[in-house]
């Protein structure tokens, strides 16, 4: 099994973090991934406030993932799994929030998962930086968004 661990801070409030990562269709905006696939993803919420067992379909260049929310903390934590990737195997992340003595937030983004045999050492290099690239990229976006500013 390998891993991946990143930290962000945010000026923004965990209000505000939270709110970008349950609406799927803000990713886009702050993040690596060009692309909701909003036929390939089911059980989203027409709010923006996607629950528990909700599918979301992201596409990276020519790639489609699929990941299912499988847990929810309010404001705390954001869980989810890989339904479908074909680059990874038993993908498990989770996004955790804590609001810092300044009413911001830190970001702490971490995951598992399987790569095949002769890739492991390429993935644990790039998924390390790519989710780095997403935790701080979600720290940037809701420090500029208007709700984010204190």
């Amino acid at each position: 099994m390998q891993s991946y661990d990143v930290i962000a801070e945010s000026s923004a409030p965990p209000s505000v973090v939270w709110a970008l990562l349950l609406d799927a269709r803000s990713w886009p905006r702050w993040s690596r991934v060009d692309a909701l696939e909003p036929a390939r993803s089911h059980g989203l919420s027409p709010d923006g406030r996607d629950g528990v067992g909700a599918t979301r379909a992201f596409r990276t260049g020519k790639v489609v993932t699929r990941e299912r929310i499988t847990a929810l903390d309010p404001g705390r934590r954001f869980a989810y799994e890989g339904v479908e990737n074909p680059q990874m195997t038993d993908y498990r992340a989770a996004v955790e929030l804590c609001e810092t003595p300044g009413g911001g937030t830190r970001i702490r983004w971490h995951g598992t998962y399987l790569a095949p045999r002769g890739m492991r050492w390429f993935f644990q290099w790039y998924l390390r930086r790519f989710m780095q690239a997403m935790a701080s990229g979600l720290a940037d976006h809701a420090a500029r968004s208007p709700a984010g500013q204190g």
